[in-house]
């Protein structure tokens, strides 16, 4: 991102905005934007500026604008805006002045430190703190000083941390997302999780990514399953809204003792591998109360392997500045002993492909593989959901044959393989392109507002 102004105050109770004399190109200016705030005012230019504006206070205190700060300048018909503003909408607050958003808070005090360095400014708020009467938010911001808690206008875009699913899905938080978009004609981005099931349905019928996907049953019956098994010698039931590997089964079948085995992790965080006559038997002693119907079975996949345990990739792929998908993070996964799956809660290890690949050129053609993947699943997803998508996590895997494969994508994806000291770029990276993609948002709502429309129904 290019074009970020410093912003100085004057103690004047003039509504006079001093710009760079270069900003005299884009015509008469007569209003001043910040968030839905819009307030007529004079401008003027002076040459000494270069890369800062100055602002009275009286202004900012009318346009709720930070005092001090980096913005953006976007001009148009007549009109300045200023930021943008990007709200953060999540749940779980506490009454904590050191924690106000619980555990998460370090998670988003990271995204919140960010904001100054890209020209953007960002708080975080929840259902409760909207007041809808003055169409402010006391939302939460993060610095030096750590948690503060500032007033702020309704932003020009938001973006969705909701937690979980049951979250999501209250009627109270439904409401908010429904007068911000329809009332306020707010963009927001990254609303919902993904349904396994739902995505696999959308990207089957694309021949460009149809390849990545192993073959997959909703609501599998024990002939399915049994016939899968034929096949494949090993398959997976996953929850068909499930996450962080909670859940998951792998089901395997020996011809030569006519046996099922089942690796999975109990009640009690333990990783489990148990033998039994039957997929009936299986189903009564180890998926106890679970339902095949909030199941899918997916194909087993003899992935590569290190050490003996399997490995598989965690990509994140992000849109830019400029709404374009790229990569912002790619990194392996190693299951941990007796795992069924690679997840860093059921002891799995993140590794970079330098530690995965000693000859280079296997590295490089890994990397290859999967990057275009991930783009090209990213496109096709983009495409066939409605909303803004700003990132995907994406699960992937490669066969002994060097084939790719995708497991998973993930609207909301964790951020475990960035504790890995040299995904540290990588980290920030994501976080940045995340609210890029809110200025990407924020300048389409301005310029064709009837896009955003549209695209969010």
């Amino acid at each position: 991102m290019t074009d970020i102004y410093s912003i100085n105050t004057s103690n004047s109770e003039d509504f006079i905005v001093y710009l760079p004399l270069i900003s005299k190109k884009h015509g008469e200016i007569n209003t001043i934007s910040f968030g839905t705030i819009n307030i007529s005012c004079e401008v003027q230019y002076l040459p000494e500026l270069q890369d800062s504006i100055v602002i009275s206070e009286q202004l900012c205190k009318e346009l709720q604008l930070p005092k001090d700060g980096k913005t953006h300048l976007i001009f148009h018909e007549q009109n300045l805006h200023l930021g943008p503003l990007i709200g953060i909408f999540t749940a779980g607050f506490t009454d904590s002045p050191l924690r106000p958003i619980g555990e998460r808070s370090l998670f988003f005090a990271k995204f919140l430190s960010l904001d100054q360095s890209i020209g953007l400014f960002t708080f975080v708020f929840g259902a409760h703190h909207i007041d809808w009467e003055n169409g402010t938010v006391e939302g939460f911001t993060h610095g030096k000083d750590g948690w503060k808690k500032c007033s702020f206008p309704f932003p020009n875009v938001v973006y969705d941390r909701l937690p979980n699913r049951r979250i999501e899905n209250h009627q109270a938080l439904k409401l908010v997302k429904k007068r911000l978009t329809e009332e306020y004609c707010i963009p927001w981005y990254n609303p919902g999780f993904f349904n396994k099931w739902s995505v696999h349905q959308l990207l089957i019928k694309d021949m460009k990514v149809a390849k990545y996907l192993p073959e997959t049953i909703q609501q599998p019956t024990i002939s399915q399953m049994e016939e899968l098994l034929s096949i494949y010698q090993n398959i997976y039931l996953k929850p068909e809204n499930g996450s962080l590997g909670l859940g998951v089964f792998q089901l395997m079948y020996s011809r030569e003792e006519n046996t099922y085995y089942s690796r999975y992790r109990d009640d009690n965080e333990i990783n489990r591998l148990r033998k039994y006559p039957s997929i009936e038997h299986f189903l009564k002693v180890a998926f106890k109360d679970r339902l095949l119907s909030n199941y899918l079975a997916q194909q087993g996949i003899k992935l590569i392997r290190l050490d003996g345990k399997s490995i598989d990739f965690r990509i994140h792929t992000n849109k830019n500045e400029h709404g374009d998908w790229k990569i912002t993070a790619l990194a392996a996964k190693v299951a941990g002993k007796g795992s069924v799956t690679t997840h860093l809660n059921n002891g799995g290890v993140v590794k970079t492909l330098e530690e995965i690949y000693d000859d280079p050129t296997e590295r490089l053609k890994a990397f290859h593989d999967l990057t275009e993947a991930a783009i090209l699943l990213s496109e096709s997803i983009d495409h066939s959901i409605p909303g803004f998508i700003g990132e995907i996590g994406f699960d992937f895997g490669i066969d002994q044959e060097g084939r790719v494969w995708m497991f998973e994508a993930n609207s909301k994806p964790g951020r475990s393989i960035f504790t890995h000291p040299e995904l540290k770029d990588a980290d920030l990276l994501s976080r940045k392109s995340s609210l890029q993609y809110g200025y990407y948002l924020t300048k389409k709502a301005i310029f064709s507002p009837e896009d955003i429309i549209n695209e969010e129904v």
